[in-house]
Formats: structure tokens, C-alpha cells, sequence
């Protein structure tokens, strides 16, 4: 079953919209970000977000002490780490770990490099942001990595014109779209649709 994840959500309105189009996830980054959210907003946001949809919180090299107070005040079913930290330091929160790792082109691609995970994310890395940047990276450097890792998720640059081919080279359990489907630096719901119908056509094909 592929499940699709919506990241950079900072509105209940967008919330609401990713959820009935299809969402499985939602991402809501702690970090400095142009989407950046606030512990108040997100737990106002997931207030009628259905139980099984994900709710994962974003964090960059947070302490792990704060990442468990954010998570048990909104609520979060996950969290998702996009920093240098180690996995291992944040198991004491006792909730599923997202590791995101950099691809680099060029580079052989260590999905432990950070420590054991519930799960990779694997973005585009090389540069200054820690992802949303819109950029996709070659997904031939990583071709087939989840017929070996069903816990691998996909992001970086995905869109709905171009997630079909990065589904099929790939194969992960989960694709990952932020900018992807915004217009002006907002989420648009007729992109979101097209997203997630692009994804659960070829889950039928």
C-alpha cells in the first residue's frame, strides 16, 4: 500500500483538505522554515484530524527533551529528525523515529548512518536547507532500495508530474511532497489532489 505524506501543513483548513483528498501523513516542521509552526498551532490544527491519519513532527537537531514535550502537547504520532542528531538519543520518547537521510550525488547512500530507524526518508541533500528545497535527486542512485526496505519514504522534489516515474524506480513504502504542491509558497488543493490521485493511480497499475 503506498501512503502519501504532506509536509509544511500550517493550517487546519489544509489539514482538513489533505485528509479528505487521501493523505496517510501529515508533517508539521518545529524548525526554522519558512513553514514553520508552533506547538499552539498544531495542536489546534490536529484537534478533528481522524486517529489514522500520521501526524509527524519535523525537528532539526532538537533536544530530545523538548521534542518529547512538543510531541506529548500536540499529540504527534511520530517525529521525524532532519538534523545530525542520533536516533538513539530520541528513543526514550517511546514514539516511531523518521530518520532523514541526505542523498549526495555521487555518493553510496547509508541508510543507518544516523542509527537504527523505524524509518528513512531519504531527501535531497548538499545543500544549506534541510530539505523543502524542490529539488529532486537522481532516483537511479537509489533504484529499488524499498523492494529491500519497506521502510524507506521518498522525498525531495516530488511532484505530481513527475512522482509516478520516482514510485516506479524507487519503490519506497511512502512518498513525501511539500513544495511540491504549493503555489506561491501555499498549499494548493486542486496540486494536493493531483499529488495523491497521481500516487494511488499507480498503486493500481
Amino acid at each position: 500500500m503506498m501512503n502519501v505524506k504532506i509536509c509544511g501543513i500550517q493550517t487546519g483548513e489544509d489539514a482538513q483538505t489533505a485528509v479528505r483528498l487521501g493523505a496517510d501523513a501529515l508533517g508539521f516542521v518545529f524548525a526554522d522554515s519558512k513553514r514553520r509552526v508552533t506547538p499552539a498551532d498544531v495542536r489546534t490544527i490536529t484537534e478533528n484530524v481522524p486517529n489514522e491519519c500520521l501526524k509527524v513532527g519535523v525537528f532539526v537537531n532538537e533536544h530530545p527533551l523538548m521534542v518529547n514535550e512538543i510531541a506529548g502537547f500536540c499529540g504527534l504520532d511520530a517525529i521525524q529528525l532532519h538534523g545530525d542528531e542520533y536516533t538513539a538519543d530520541y528513543e526514550i520518547i517511546g514514539l516511531p523515529i523518521i530518520r532523514s537521510i541526505p542523498v549526495i550525488a555521487g555518493e553510496n547512500v547509508f541508510l543507518q548512518k544516523y542509527g537504527k530507524a523505524d524509518y528513512y526518508l531519504l531527501d535531497t541533500g548538499g545543500g544549506k536547507a534541510r530539505g523543502g528545497m524542490g529539488i529532486a535527486f537522481d532516483w537511479r542512485q537509489v533504484r529499488g532500495i524499498g523492494h529491500r526496505d519497506e521502510k524507506v519514504i521518498l522525498a525531495g522534489g516530488l511532484n505530481p508530474a513527475n512522482v509516478r516515474d520516482a514510485i516506479q524506480i524507487v519503490h519506497p513504502h511512502m512518498v513525501d511532497v511539500s513544495s511540491g504542491v504549493e503555489t506561491g509558497g501555499v498549499k494548493s488543493p486542486a496540486l494536493m489532489k493531483a499529488f495523491i490521485d497521481a500516487v494511488k493511480r499507480e498503486e493500481m497499475v
